[in-house]
């Protein structure tokens, strides 16, 4: 059975379990997601299912996408995202909700992390930085050395050092729903996810069952 939907980040907040424990959970407007294509493997080489999410003004998409959509009678959205998928049993111009899942299920949730623009080694990496001793007390966020002398006469590639930090593609793994609201759309994740609070995420059944 296909399980999948694109959402945004709400925001974080807690709930409180049986024995009255908070458990700390992010919340997920997911859905409703409009099956926009499905991809078969006699055609396309690879099975997927293609969901469109977030209504958009139609002045803002191309007159590729407005034809793309228009087949199945489509609203005009913002995103459209694939999943794959081995066993499909939704058809093109379905819609598809928070319904799909339960409380005690285990998804991935895939997002970008927020955005930290330029960052020192000390914050990008954790690096301890240097003495405030000997005179170098303006060398306390410095990360130093990054290699030999003549020999390799350079720093490797992929060495840790300064640089952009943040707005990469991170995948939450089998994290476990416990809130699921589907006459608003909310979807609560136990702990954190990927992204700022408006990110747009994908969540999708977990690989690692």
């Amino acid at each position: 059975m296909f399980k999948g939907l694109i959402g945004k980040k709400v925001g974080m907040t807690q709930i409180f379990d049986q024995d009255g424990n908070a458990v700390p959970i992010t919340l997920i407007e997911a859905g409703p997601c409009f099956v926009t294509q499905i991809r078969q493997t006699k055609h396309d080489g690879y099975s997927a299912v293609q969901l469109g999410f977030g209504a958009v003004n139609e002045r803002k998409i191309s007159g590729g996408e407005k034809g793309h959509l228009k087949k199945n009678e489509i609203p005009s959205v913002k995103y459209l995202r694939e999943f794959n998928a081995k066993t499909i049993d939704v058809k093109e111009g379905d819609v598809v909700d928070v319904s799909q899942f339960a409380v005690g299920n285990h998804v991935d949730v895939v997002g970008y992390s927020k955005g930290r623009g330029f960052a020192g080694a000390v914050k990008r990496y954790g690096f301890r930085g240097g003495p405030k001793t000997h005179g170098q007390s303006d060398r306390v966020r410095a990360p130093g050395s990054h290699g030999s002398g003549t020999t390799p006469g350079r720093v490797y590639k992929g060495s840790r050092g300064p640089g952009h930090m943040g707005n990469e593609r991170v995948t939450s793994q089998h994290v476990e729903v416990v809130y699921v609201d589907v006459e608003k759309n909310l979807l609560g994740i136990n702990g954190s996810v990927p992204g700022p609070k408006g990110g747009l995420v994908v969540i999708k059944e977990a690989r690692k069952q």
